[in-house]
């Protein structure tokens, strides 16, 4: 009776029809040797990557999805008096085979993705958006969780309990549990649209970058290119069968070096036009009504809820409180970049009219004479600086700084399964104790998305006999790939990028939590970045640098007055680099908070919300709306400012390793401790107070970027 009713549950869930019951008999039946519905048998529990077939993933969602809807039917019909154990604890407790199966499809989906996943991701986000929704709109689910909250006795709970009880119920009213049932049903729909918008959003971005190639026969064309870039040209032309010729994508470790490099103007701007028109052609893959009606759902959402729009529904809940508070932040910072912006723009057109070269400087133009000038003012080169950031060696120095910091020890582990075959795997141990197993993902493939981000297999909690689970973190980068005459050779963003996601994991893996919904990253996107962004502080330290920065063929220190003249450049650009992210921040910011349906044409809204902000025509925004993948598609819509406001968290915490010592131990201690510990058990600017005493200066983060 039992294994009856459960695959009668698989086809209500998946949708079958009757003509389909044999093949979902063979499913339920086969549940037993499911590799993703069985305790994995590998070492500490990881993903056994190479066994799991891409047809285990949908009566996988649907077994761990019944799971879960009988776990809360049973806390539901529990006639006991509602607790914190039983009703509280029991819903964290629940869903664990789902967050299991959910964290193996949705990591792979980003990074080792193909057709097959993208269409079952078509089918498995509704099911799972539908699960989710009948919970947090389950009227008595909530009474009970209603009845906890306003009678528990919090005199007797911890800080992580208390907040514990306070997200859940929070949850619940956010999730629509107090709208009636008409307006229930249109929140359903509305957040299954909206899954299934930002998963064709996404597809596209990645078909689009994936698409791009400029196939160059005529060497004289590569002129000003750096001899390492040509030979990793050569390669990527020569896996897609073109041997004998250069190939460049818009994948950023191809396209920065052109644009940077190239004397081909015509070469320049073919490239720089691929990248920023992506998601913009009017054909399969464009992305403007995808904008439009994610926008649209979005406000619609909002309204649902009691929200004038969807920027006030999100930051309600983040550190700014509101749009009012971000925008605050954003105009001032702005209205200095664009200011030193314009101040750069007539250097660069200084030089060029110098060089005769006969024209205006435009978008495609500003990285290649920003090179030129950095040479001119500072006699430096990022190709200068390429040789001593060879990728294991800048690891190993990131390593040595949490060792430092945090006293972790990185242990390479090469029989552990992994995602890719050039992946990496890694135990860390902190005193002696083993405390996560980490990820690195370094080089882009077709089926990873673009950008560098971190995430988690499984997140750290404490089983409900208090054993701790260690979790599984993971960093995935897209850098440019060892060639046949080099390895890898990070340019100064790629270092930084390196350190900032690192500072991601170091979130995940130093996690002290019992619940697993508030471990690791599970704070505000506004204080999430706190972590990653001052871990680039120390990637540029001199202290740093002398530890890593080895040139790969002589094994040479970087010499100090290399150093030197890299701290002396330190700003420079930096006009530019804060203006191109602002307005990004700005766009964001502008789409989420329209109160009324979107009817107008997408580019245009872009380009007046540039136009009111002030940035020149010589600077882009850093992500068009078409290919705005952190807003559309993943989890920054109405939150990208918040890379602002966590840097001017991060310049003002690393102002007290400033004032004591670059590894300050007491220092770090309190960092460890209050913030990365915690996760999010506590209210964000409480953490913030104790560890720096105040609220925070946004004069640390003007100074460093040269904008006082």
């Amino acid at each position: 009776m039992k294994k009856s009713n459960l695959i009668m549950a698989l086809m209500v869930l998946l949708g079958l029809s009757s003509c389909q019951e044999n093949k979902t008999s063979e499913n339920a039946m086969s549940e037993q040797t499911n590799i993703l519905l069985q305790d994995f048998d590998t070492p500490y529990g990881v993903p056994p990557f190479e066994q799991i077939k891409t047809s285990d993933y949908e009566p996988a969602y649907a077994v761990a999805t019944a799971e879960l809807r009988a776990e809360v039917k049973a806390i539901i019909e529990n006639t006991e008096e509602p607790s914190f154990e039983n009703t509280i604890v029991a819903l964290e407790r629940s869903g664990s085979t789902l967050e299991k199966v959910d964290g193996v499809f949705g990591n792979l989906l980003s990074c080792n993705t193909n057709e097959d996943m993208e269409a079952l991701a078509q089918k498995i986000t509704p099911l799972v958006t539908g699960v989710y929704d009948e919970i947090s709109m389950n009227d008595d689910l909530f009474k009970k969780v209603k009845f906890v909250y306003e009678n528990a006795d919090q005199s007797n709970m911890t800080q992580e309990q208390k907040t514990l009880l306070k997200e859940t119920y929070k949850g619940f009213e956010r999730g629509g549990a107090n709208l009636n049932d008409e307006d229930k049903a249109k929140l359903k729909k509305i957040n299954k649209e909206l899954g299934i918008l930002s998963l064709n959003f996404g597809s596209n971005v990645l078909k689009e970058t994936n698409g791009f190639k400029i196939v160059i026969s005529d060497k004289a064309r590569l002129s000003g290119l750096p001899q390492g870039v040509i030979n990793a040209a050569a390669i990527t032309a020569k896996n897609n069968g073109e041997e004998g010729k250069w190939m460049f994508t818009v994948q950023k470790s191809s396209m920065i070096p052109v644009l940077s490099y190239a004397d081909d103007r015509e070469l320049r701007k073919e490239i720089y036009k691929g990248y920023t028109t992506r998601g913009d052609h009017n054909d399969s893959l464009d992305n403007k009504e995808n904008v439009k009606k994610l926008v649209n759902l979005r406000l619609e959402k909002a309204h649902l809820m009691g929200y004038e729009n969807w920027a006030h529904f999100i930051l309600e809940n983040n550190m700014a409180k509101t749009p009012e508070k971000a925008y605050e932040l954003m105009s001032n910072v702005a209205t200095k970049a664009i200011a030193r912006a314009k101040e750069e723009l007539v250097d660069l057109q200084k030089y060029a009219d110098n060089e005769k070269a006969g024209i205006s400087i435009e978008p495609w133009d500003w990285w290649y004479y920003t090179e030129k000038l950095r040479m001119e003012k500072y006699n430096l080169s990022e190709e200068e600086l390429k040789p001593y950031f060879k990728l294991e060696s800048v690891r190993d120095g990131m390593f040595a700084v949490a060792s430092k910091l945090y006293g972790l020890e990185f242990k390479l582990n090469a029989e552990l399964p992994k995602m890719d075959p050039l992946a990496e795997a890694y135990e860390v141990y902190r005193n002696g104790e083993l405390i996560s197993i980490l990820y690195m993902d370094y080089y882009p493939r077709a089926s990873k998305r673009v950008g560098a981000w971190m995430t988690s297999y499984r997140k750290q909690q404490r089983n409900a006999d208090g054993t701790n689970v260690i979790p599984v973190v993971s960093l995935t980068t897209n850098f440019t790939p060892p060639t046949d005459n080099a390895p890898a050779l990070l340019n100064l963003d790629e270092v930084t990028t390196l350190y900032h996601e690192f500072g991601h994991g170091l979130h995940g893996m130093l996690s002290n939590c019992t619940y697993q919904s508030l471990s690791g990253t599970a704070v505000s996107r506004d204080f999430v970045e706190l972590p990653s962004q001052i871990m680039e502080n120390w990637a540029l330290q001199p202290e740093v640098l002398k530890t890593y920065a080895k040139h790969y063929q002589t094994g040479e220190v970087m010499p100090d007055e290399l150093i030197a003249k890299m701290q002396k450049a330190g700003t420079f650009n930096n006009g530019f680099t804060v203006s191109e992210f602002v307005a990004a921040a700005v766009l964001d910011m502008a789409w989420h908070k329209i109160e009324t349906p979107f009817t107008g044409d997408v580019n245009e809204f872009e380009a007046n919300t540039m136009k009111e902000l002030g940035l020149i025509k010589e600077i882009a925004v850093r992500y068009r709306s078409t290919y705005y993948s952190h807003v559309f598609s993943g989890g920054y819509a109405a939150g990208y400012y918040a890379y602002l406001w966590t840097a001017v968290l991060d310049a003002d915490a690393f102002g007290a390793f400033q004032e004591t010592s670059l590894f300050d131990e007491a220092t770090a201690k309190s960092f460890y401790e209050n913030i990365l510990s915690k996760g999010g058990t506590d209210d964000v600017e409480i953490m913030w107070k104790k560890f720096r005493g105040r609220e925070p200066n946004i004069e640390f983060y003007l100074k460093r970027q040269g904008l006082e």
